[in-house]
């Protein structure tokens, strides 16, 4: 991570940190044990600055990657202040059995972070 990235990390260290903890709350009220589905930190993903074409600014975006290189997740923080993230689960819904377990997600502005799971019906 070039020095820039790694400043932009660090001023978002403390609500990356935060983001993750909602990510794993979301994993566990769905019933997928930390151990199960281990949800990575954000120090683990890989970052770059990339240019948001709505207003010219530069965005952290980081994405997690599995041993393969195959993308896990991506986490967002926005020149705005609002910032995105999920990370994949992709497991049949351990309590409700007619739902797959996408990924959870974490979105928010500031020091609000909200999230949930994203559910698909599975086929019949």
């Amino acid at each position: 991570m070039n020095h820039e990235t790694q400043a932009r990390f660090d001023e978002v260290a403390p609500l990356a940190a935060a983001i993750w903890q909602r990510l794993q709350q979301e994993s566990r009220r769905n019933g997928i044990a930390p151990e199960d589905v281990p949800l990575l930190a954000p120090e683990a993903a890989e970052y770059r600055l990339e240019r948001d074409p709505s207003n010219g600014q530069f965005s952290l975006v980081g994405e997690w990657r599995n041993a393969r290189g195959m993308k896990q997740g991506e986490i967002l923080f926005h020149s705005d202040g609002s910032f995105f993230a999920e990370q994949d689960i992709a497991q049949p819904h351990p309590s409700k059995k007619r739902w797959f377990l996408e990924a959870v997600t974490a979105w928010g502005r500031g020091d609000e972070v909200k999230g949930e799971a994203r559910l698909l019906p599975m086929p019949e």
